[in-house]
């Protein structure tokens, strides 16, 4: 058989703490990750939605600018009636030629638009179409009529002002603004467009600013048909090719909210962001950090608390190792101590000096060898006593005195246990005579032997003339009568039956046998056995007692005393026998 593994009590000491400290900063990493993850990713979006709100103000605002430009142009008086003259003139000759006198007036008009605007750094074109949409004028002639009315940009006939982002024909973004031209204020009917094409510096400046963004941040603009407006930090070649389908711009298509949180963007990865929805201008701008950026810091402080956790546990741990020694080494010694005590040899002693309960422990425990080697001394001085009076022992030592002997007997034990196994015979008599044995000793009496299934019980002190130990005699019996249900509670509860008894008891002279080798003393003589005789006439739960006791105890107030018969010894002896009731 395989040896067990000892566990000392160091060992166990160490692991608890080792378990305790993963615990706890298992605890501490999970409650510091998870509200320093809700903390920086709530303050990372409110710094993504500000980041959105401020450079969608910004484009929209450039966007917007331009069409307010554009009124310089539209409203200008020279322009329009150099457009209401030359839509006038239907031969394409003298159109021509008139364009070519006329384009002189038209770049004075252009000098005088940039002047009254202060300058236009990004601008790149004028240009005036008819309403025929021919080409009127244009500050740079890079395109022919075919190719302007193919740009998806220019609307024949446009009556509103609009400002868009376009893929030119040399493959660059330019923002083109387009505004109609009314001789009168109050026309229907436009009589020409101005267009005006410029460079995406402005917004470039605004969407490549990666300050505030990270490493990985950036900030784009999408239109509403779902392709990229600007440059990609990620994609080379992206405007009007990349195309978006994420949460921010699917919010904003949708039904026009802007977006903030976790999700994936563009090109799958997962990020933070958020998107400002500019639906009068048909376009979104989306700000985007990667998500991985945004919680490293969360990751870095995990990293460290759970270095330094490992570190603090090591410390720890040793310093608990050794504190375990110290205080297992006065254990082991008292394990030893008692190993040597188990083997026989008492004069062991531990000699723990401390003011712990280890210290209280060892003096106890040296206290318990001495009385165990000097009761093993007395033990042998008896034995030695026992071997030397062997003839004496085997005779009783007996006096004589008057004592009060009661006999209580289960009625019908013969009968409640034939249908009874054996061992449910020996549980059934055993419930009933420790129970018994319980209530007379609880109550002054004295339990001298069971006989069979009867207690033999008497109470020493009744050899006086004082009234209390009668008191007590009485009191005893009435105590073991009202047992009777705990009794029957008992045998119920294994299913054995219930169980009634008779008390019988007398008072008279009884000898006492004391054994030496045994601590219960013995009684025997007439009263005894008269005491068992007279059991019989009692009914079950009751108690009868004889004469002699009868001219004790029949002063005692609280009882009632019935003669019910009289019990013959012989011809001439005989005596009266009472029911006693409270």
């Amino acid at each position: 058989m395989r040896k067990p593994i000892l566990v000392t009590i160091d060992k166990k000491l160490v692991s608890l703490l080792m378990v305790v400290s993963l615990i706890g900063i298992g605890v501490t990493i999970f409650f510091s990750f998870h509200y320093a993850t809700i903390i920086l990713g709530e303050r990372a979006v409110n710094q993504l939605i500000g980041e959105a709100a401020i450079r969608g103000s910004a484009i929209e605002g450039t966007m917007k600018s331009k069409i307010h430009e554009m009124q310089v142009i539209t409203t200008n008086p020279m322009i329009k009636m150099l457009v209401s003259e030359l839509n006038q003139i239907e031969d394409a000759q003298i159109l021509a030629e008139t364009i070519a006198q006329k384009r002189m007036d038209f770049l004075i008009e252009v000098q005088a638009f940039e002047a009254s605007i202060g300058g236009l750094d990004d601008l790149e074109n004028v240009e005036i179409i008819g309403n025929d949409g021919e080409r009127l004028f244009a500050l740079v002639n890079t395109k022919t009529k075919k190719d302007y009315l193919s740009d998806p940009v220019f609307i024949q006939g446009t009556k509103e002002s609009f400002t868009q982002i376009i893929l030119s024909a040399d493959g660059k973004r330019k923002i083109v603004t387009a505004a109609p031209i009314f001789e009168k204020p109050k026309d229907v009917e436009p009589i020409g467009v101005a267009i005006i094409t410029a460079n995406t510096n402005q917004i470039d400046s605004v969407l490549l600013n990666r300050k505030g963004l990270g490493q990985t941040g950036e900030s784009y603009l999408v239109s509403q048909y779902g392709y990229m407006l600007s440059e990609s930090r990620f994609v080379p070649n992206a405007p009007f090719v990349q195309k978006v389908d994420t949460e921010p711009l699917n919010h904003c298509l949708a039904d026009g909210q802007i977006y903030y949180g976790v999700h994936s963007d563009y090109r799958g990865i997962s990020v933070l962001g958020a998107s400002n929805c500019m639906k009068s201008l048909g376009m979104s701008i989306i700000v985007e950090i990667d998500e991985v950026e945004v919680f490293e810091p969360v990751a870095d402080l995990r990293d460290k608390i759970i270095v330094l956790g490992a570190i603090i546990t090591i410390i720890v741990g040793i310093a608990t190792y050794f504190l375990s020694k110290l205080i297992s080494k006065p254990l082991i010694k008292l394990k030893n101590a008692a190993t040597q005590v188990a083997n026989g040899d008492f004069n062991v002693r531990t000699n723990i000096k401390t003011d712990d309960e280890i210290g209280q422990l060892s003096r106890s425990f040296d206290q318990m060898a001495e009385q165990i080697q000097d009761s093993l001394l007395k033990i042998k001085e008896r034995e030695d006593v026992i071997k030397q009076q062997k003839d004496i022992l085997l005779q009783f030592s007996q006096y004589s005195s008057n004592y009060c002997v009661c006999f209580v007997d289960i009625v019908g034990s013969t009968k409640l246990t034939s249908r009874l196994s054996d061992m449910e015979t020996s549980k059934f008599y055993s419930i009933f005579l420790n129970s018994a044995a319980t209530a007379i000793t609880q109550n002054h009496g004295v339990v001298v032997k069971n006989i069979g299934d009867a207690l033999l019980y008497y109470f020493p002190k009744t050899d006086s003339e004082e009234q209390t130990p009668f008191e007590e005699m009485l009191h005893c019996c009435m105590k073991l009568i009202e047992a009777r249900t705990a009794i029957n509670r008992a045998l119920g509860a294994e299913s054995l039956p219930e169980v009634s008894y008779r008390i019988s008891a007398m008072f008279g002279p009884v000898r006492v046998a004391i054994v030496a080798t045994s601590a219960i003393d013995d009684i025997f003589g007439s009263t005894v056995n008269t005491c068992s005789k007279i059991n019989s006439l009692a009914k079950p739960n009751t108690l009868v007692i004889g004469e002699s006791l009868y001219q004790k105890i029949k002063d005692i107030k609280g009882y009632e005393f019935e003669k019910i018969s009289d019990y013959t010894i012989d011809a001439e002896n005989k005596f009266a026998v009472y029911l006693v009731s409270q």
